[in-house]
């Protein structure tokens, strides 16, 4: 009698592909910057163990179908967005910081640092706590309009979902190959002397071994502490150009217009213009960084939705109700 070996066809997700595509590229980038070195290889055994968590989900899945495995495969992917960020400072550490070129830049344009005079001239606690505010609700943003999507319009969702993935993993893939920390960062490695005469010279791999903070100014506020402590667990000094935090909540509300909720639209547009204000305003970013952050935004969520339309085969917005 013959036997064969029963090879299961396992049907992964759009976005579980997509995440493979990222792990591939970020990769080899690791290898070639990083060849030979111990931060190297645990980058990639890193990625070894998740490629196996989704392949092995994936295989489950497959064998019986299920909410709770579903649910899962998605959330672990979007979990790990934790993960991918701070480590794009793990890998940009191979090269030189290029903050001076976007200090400078804007230095040139208005004569001085918009992050610096924006967070200097308005101190009043409630101003300060209704930004500090806008940039935490970046989160909930996120996940609130994405459990939304999820259990109005499954179909939907999986555009919403591939497209923000999508995008983030452009954004650290920048963020990776132009390595910049952002004005809470930068300002402090030069010292405020530099800041005020407009000298913004190169710091090299300064972060590979500094990563303190600026603190904008004294403040007791709720919000200001939560955002505060959010940075020290998870931030690093990496991300800055261009904006993830104004590129992401654009697409969001982007896509929340092409799914014609316009009240939903209307009611998060005033956070939405708060949070996009409160990145220069903590100093998490320059205002160029916002600009592009703003302009890419456009760039990938027609991208992502043409990608998404010709590995599926369809239109999603013809499941949008009129």
């Amino acid at each position: 009698m013959n036997y064969r070996l029963k090879v299961p066809n396992i049907r992964y997700l759009t976005v579980e592909k997509l995440t493979f595509a990222y792990i591939l590229i970020t990769s080899l980038i690791i290898v070639i910057t990083r060849y030979g070195t111990y931060s190297g290889f645990e980058l990639l055994k890193y990625r070894l163990i998740i490629a196996c968590i989704i392949i092995a989900l994936a295989y489950v899945n497959n064998i019986k179908d299920g909410w709770i495995i579903r649910i899962l495969r998605v959330a672990f992917l979007g979990g790990l967005l934790s993960y991918w960020y701070p480590e794009t400072y793990e890998i940009n550490r191979a090269l030189p910081n290029f903050d001076f070129i976007l200090a400078n830049f804007e230095q040139s344009i208005f004569g001085f640092q918009p992050a610096f005079v924006f967070s200097k001239h308005f101190t009043q606690l409630w101003f300060s706590e209704l930004m500090n505010m806008g940039y935490f609700l970046y989160y909930p943003l996120i996940i609130g309009t994405a459990l939304y999507f999820y259990f109005a319009n499954p179909k939907y969702f999986g555009l919403f979902f591939f497209t923000v993935l999508f995008s983030f993993y452009l954004y650290y893939i920048i963020y990776i190959i132009f390595p910049t920390a952002g004005p809470q960062y930068y300002y402090y490695a030069i010292g405020m002397d530099n800041v005020l005469s407009g000298n913004f010279p190169e710091v090299g791999y300064y972060f590979n071994y500094h990563n303190t903070l600026l603190a904008n100014h004294d403040n007791s506020g709720y919000f200001y502490h939560l955002v505060e402590n959010t940075q020290l667990l998870g931030e690093r000094p990496t991300a800055a150009f261009p904006s993830s935090h104004v590129g992401i909540s654009t697409i969001i509300m982007i896509m929340i217009a092409r799914y014609k909720k316009y009240f939903v639209f209307e009611l998060l547009f005033p956070i939405y213009l708060i949070l996009v204000a409160s990145t220069v305003y903590i100093q998490a970013h320059y205002f160029v960084d916002v600009i592009m952050g703003f302009v890419s935004a456009f760039v990938f969520y027609f991208l992502s939705v043409a990608i998404y339309k010709k590995i599926n085969r369809v239109d999603m917005f013809r499941y949008i109700k009129p």
